[in-house]
């Protein structure tokens, strides 16, 4: 027996005595079909084997029925948790979840959009701070646009609109909030001298920190003479190097606040590897509170952001009708800080501990 082509739409259509056109409607999931039609068609198609046709993929799980998730990198915990929450709330919506990831090529976030909105997933999420340049304005505006008019819908998760009357839903936590509440802890614990480590100019999620950074240490009288932002980037390399230089060149500083956790997880282990303790010489604090925070040596004072939450408010705030979606289409979700034991005194400011009526030398 000849081996047999790939079957053609009008062979599902023959099959299930209905027109090509139904077979369409049926299998992109747009239009309203009469529940036995739709039956019909689904098992045509399916004994035809019609599936490696792209109009048959929600057979398996795309289509509509599928959210996708475009993430900077796999193994970032903060993105970790983000991708965690959207593929529970696309499973309690009956949705699956595809993840990709970019390793921050906006070619490769490009190519990934055109393919999700190609297999016709219904919501595409990226995830994560970026650069806001013009390239990026341009970039999302056309995925918002393309991706309407395939009847999905694009969410920018931790990311900003370019303008708020594209048809994207935005979902972010306040990222100056939570640094202005952070640096406040460290100056009330006496600390005047913060480093900010692992700017990165450009990048949405840093400078809103490094924005909260400046705006605690104003609201302290501390002119901008007292700022000190290093921008190495993230990342738990970046923050061991620049803890290591920072470390050889002055020992002015008390506290260094870091841009995420992974970054402090740099900075302790520098500290340690100078012979130095946290907190006793210097104070470190980190932003995202990932699992591990809590067993870093020593535990560490960091602000949590719901990033669990992020992904999940992303998909159940854009699978709304539109005009169910309450205005404005940007929600943004708080932050708080979690103490913990790698805050302290500044050795200044600090009480001597007295033993047997006597201070130590």
């Amino acid at each position: 027996m000849a081996a047999k082509g790939r079957v053609t739409i009008r062979e599902v259509a023959d099959r299930a005595g209905v027109s090509p056109a139904t077979v369409s409607r049926v299998l992109s999931g747009n239009y309203p079909v009469p529940p036995a039609t739709r039956t019909r068609v689904l098992r045509a198609a399916q004994s035809l084997d019609y599936v490696a046709n792209a109009h048959a993929r929600a057979l398996v799980g795309g289509g509509r029925s599928m959210v996708a998730v475009v993430l900077r990198q796999l193994t970032s915990p903060f993105y970790a948790q983000v991708a965690e929450g959207v593929e529970a709330e696309a499973s309690d919506h009956g949705r699956l979840c595809l993840v990709g990831s970019t390793g921050g090529d906006p070619r490769r976030e490009t190519e990934l959009v055109q393919l999700m909105r190609e297999e016709g997933a219904g919501l595409v999420i990226l995830v994560g701070g970026i650069v806001e340049d013009d390239a990026y304005r341009e970039r999302v505006t056309r995925y918002a646009r393309a991706l309407e008019a395939a009847g999905s819908r694009l969410v920018l998760c931790g990311r900003p609109s370019p303008d708020p009357e594209l048809p994207a839903v935005v979902v972010e936590f306040d990222n100056e909030a939570g640094a202005r509440a952070l640096t406040g802890h460290l100056l009330s614990a006496g600390h005047r001298r913060i480093v900010f480590l692992g700017g990165l100019p450009g990048n949405t999620a840093l400078d809103a920190r490094v924005a909260g950074y400046r705006a605690a240490l104003a609201a302290h009288g501390l002119g901008p003479g007292s700022e000190h932002v290093i921008d190495c980037g993230l990342g738990r390399g970046a923050g061991y190097r620049a803890t290591t230089e920072l470390l050889g060149r002055r020992s002015d500083f008390t506290a260094v606040f870091a841009g995420d956790d992974m970054v402090a997880a740099g900075a302790l282990r520098a500290v340690a590897d100078a012979g130095l303790r946290v907190p006793d010489d210097i104070s470190v604090v980190g932003y995202n509170d990932i699992p591990l925070a809590q067993d870093f040596d020593p535990p560490l004072t960091t602000v949590r952001t719901p990033a669990e939450e992020l992904g999940r408010a992303a998909v159940r705030l854009a699978l709304r009708e539109p005009d169910e979606l309450p205005a404005p289409t940007r929600h943004v979700l708080g932050t708080h800080i979690v103490v913990r034991d790698s805050v302290a005194a500044p050795a200044a400011h600090r009480e001597p501990h007295i033993t047997g009526g006597l201070a130590p030398a």
